[in-house]
């Protein structure tokens, strides 16, 4: 990860201020605070993994180019945690960037390939048990799902991820996949390989033993355009935060108690990122890692190095200020 930090900010105000190559600032300050607010939570419900989040990212040493000015985390310690914002932060990062490289040799290889942005619900649930069968239940049937005849037939491969959203008004439970679909050109020549949404809805409900139909979207997407892809989009989309902060930061704590609590129980033991088929072979043969439980610390694709010339730079989180403060530059 490159960053670009003057000398003078670093001396004059002692803030860490971190920004990429086109001057956005990383939200190292916002992320931090939200995984407190969630560390706060599970201390009062007393969960063993508290102190794991307390002490996730509150230490960050970053090797700096005395040359360029340039940045890169060099080492710092995450927690992992599903619910952490500072990991899903730097998760999803992760993910978007591994995403557009399998991708990018996907279509150098079938260029001739067609891709779909397939969305799978099912009615929402209300407690953390129910959430726990339900995502079981649905990996279930997408497994099963794409092994249907006319999905199978013209599946190239797929990637998957999971999502799960927390209604305001009666505060259940909302968990849909989102997946990025490869298949073959023919799949758009006939009604013997074309799916319509109909037949998608179809499939889906038959997977998972559905007794109502299930809300299901499906759009064509293309790899690339004049303006900003529509792949791009769609992997955005897919590498959102499994679950947003906001849904358990409303300041209701009694509320924000709950939501935790019932979350942690329905994501535990979930895999929420999948890749299959072709997508599933090139993630292999690019030596990816795992990115729900992989690396954390290189989250991007800026592979510069920095000089031999570079110094550390150890930026600490102050509880008291909020905010992280450079107190060590080592220059050996």
């Amino acid at each position: 990860m490159c960053h670009n930090i003057s000398m003078y900010t670093i001396e004059k105000s002692r803030v860490l201020v971190d920004k990429t190559k086109n001057g956005k600032e990383r939200p190292w300050k916002d992320r931090k605070i939200s995984s407190v607010g969630y560390y706060e939570l599970m201390h009062i419900l007393e969960f063993k993994k508290a102190e794991r989040v307390k002490e996730c990212g509150n230490i960050l040493e970053f090797r700096a180019d005395e040359d360029s000015g340039h940045l890169k985390l060099f080492k710092a310690w995450f927690c992992k945690s599903r619910l952490c914002s500072l990991c899903n932060w730097r998760r999803a990062m992760k993910h978007s960037v591994q995403t557009k490289k399998i991708v990018t040799e996907v279509v150098r290889r079938k260029p001739k390939a067609r891709w779909l942005f397939l969305t799978l619900t099912v009615r929402n649930v209300w407690n953390g048990e129910e959430l726990n069968k339900s995502l079981s239940e649905m990996a279930r049937g997408f497994r099963k799902m794409v092994q249907y005849k006319k999905v199978v037939k013209n599946l190239i491969g797929f990637m998957r991820a999971t999502e799960v959203t927390v209604n305001p008004v009666d505060n259940s439970y909302n968990q849909h996949l989102h997946v990025l679909l490869c298949v073959e050109n023919t799949y758009f020549k006939n009604t013997e390989n074309y799916i319509s949404q109909k037949q998608w809805t179809g499939f889906w409900k038959r997977a998972m033993k559905l007794d109502y139909d299930p809300v299901v979207h499906v759009q064509t997407i293309k790899p690339k355009n004049k303006r900003k892809s529509d792949m791009q989009s769609a992997i955005n989309e897919s590498a959102k935060y499994p679950v947003k902060d906001t849904d358990f930061k409303t300041g209701n704590e009694e509320r924000d108690l709950q939501v935790v609590q019932d979350l942690e129980e329905g994501l535990r033991q979930k895999r929420l990122i999948s890749y299959g088929g072709l997508l599933k072979e090139v993630h292999k043969e690019l030596n990816l890692d795992d990115v729900e439980d992989g690396d954390l610390i290189h989250t991007d694709d800026d592979e510069e190095e920095v000089s031999e010339n570079a110094y550390s730079i150890i930026a600490y989180w102050n509880w008291e200020r909020r905010n992280y403060f450079i107190n060590s530059i080592d220059n050996n």
